[in-house]
């Protein structure tokens, strides 16, 4: 079985530059290689050209061959647009002839829309973006909603989750939102297996700054790694910012600071997103009460747990468990 196919937009008019061929690469990393000691359900990857089925790299001396075109769009379960050709963005080029269309028909069909970095252009050409909040990478966004102002355009985060379509800013912030994917379809357990595969976070929430003020000091990982792992080892216990900029050695200003620098939150969403991650692990691994989940990943009570999952995953802890649990419980101890 399949966890669903994938259609891979490759845009090829021009050619494949180097800056895109890298956000055409993760998709298919991500769900072009079969895990199947992590899931026995994996992608059906394909990729589909816009043009001639003969896709060449700029100035590298290879090519691309696939049998799939636009047509092929309509009946994937998700579709990637990875990036649209540099003319559509500096000087209003048209998209590839079809392209909007073929979108339009997917989206149609019931397939999840989906854009890294540029491929926003095309999804909101196609109509797909209206009323919707999205971003880009942040070097075109000013550009994405001076030309379709009836996009809400955020500059600022790394990706967004619309349900049915979601869009990302460029380059490593295409691969949080694969992996973002991946957790969705294959749960926590799964996803974070993969980026550690990857040597990448495995997790980094769409809503994180897509890039640091240079005006903050710069990040001691000596100073904050061991203090983030005292807290992930403590999740079950009350945790304030006091305690871990006390465990650093700062001041809770200073520590503040560093925290937004390193990951772009503040440190009381930084343990929330950790409390989170670590109910979604025993969820998918354990049979616990949703009750002892809550105490387990400091989230509280069953009604707290309750509010963070639908507000942050969508689904209630129930579903989610139903949806991903993987494993037997581990027999109590003696």
């Amino acid at each position: 079985m399949s966890a669903g196919s994938v259609a891979v937009v490759v845009a090829d008019e021009i050619g494949i530059p180097s800056w895109d061929l890298y956000e055409l690469s993760i998709p298919l990393t991500v769900f072009g290689k079969p895990q199947p000691d992590l899931s026995d359900h994996w992608y059906d990857l394909r990729l589909c050209a816009t043009g001639e089925r003969d896709v060449g790299g700029v100035d590298f001396g290879f090519g691309l061959r696939t049998p799939y075109g636009l047509d092929d769009l309509v009946g994937a379960d998700t579709v990637v647009v990875t990036s649209v050709p540099d003319a559509c963005i500096d000087e209003g080029a048209p998209l590839p002839p079809g392209l909007a269309d073929a979108l339009r028909r997917a989206h149609a069909a019931g397939a999840r829309m989906v854009s890294l970095c540029t491929g926003a252009f095309a999804l909101a050409e196609a109509g797909l973006l209206d009323g919707r909040r999205a971003t880009a990478h942040w070097m075109h966004t000013a550009q994405l909603a001076a030309r379709h102002p009836q996009v809400e355009v955020d500059d600022s985060v790394l990706y967004v989750d619309d349900g049915d379509v979601l869009t990302s800013a460029g380059l490593t912030a295409g691969l949080d939102l694969c992996l973002h994917l991946v957790r969705r379809d294959l749960g926590a357990h799964v996803a974070n297996q993969l980026a550690r595969r990857m040597v990448v976070p495995a997790h980094r929430p769409g809503g994180q700054s897509q890039f640091i003020d240079l005006s903050v000091p710069e990040t001691d990982d000596e100073g904050l790694g061991p203090v983030l792992e005292w807290a992930r080892a403590r999740l079950d216990r009350p945790l304030t910012v006091d305690d871990l900029a006390r465990r650093a050695a700062m001041s809770p200003r200073t520590f503040y600071r560093r925290i937004q620098a390193a990951t772009g939150s503040t440190p009381l969403q930084w343990l929330l997103n950790q409390r989170l991650a670590r109910a979604q692990s025993l969820l998918e691994s354990t049979d616990l009460p949703v009750e002892k989940v809550g105490e387990l990943s400091g989230l509280g009570t069953a009604n707290n747990l309750r509010h963070h999952f639908l507000k942050q995953v969508g689904v209630s802890p129930g579903e989610y468990r139903r949806a991903f649990f993987a494993r037997p419980a581990e027999p109590a101890a003696a």
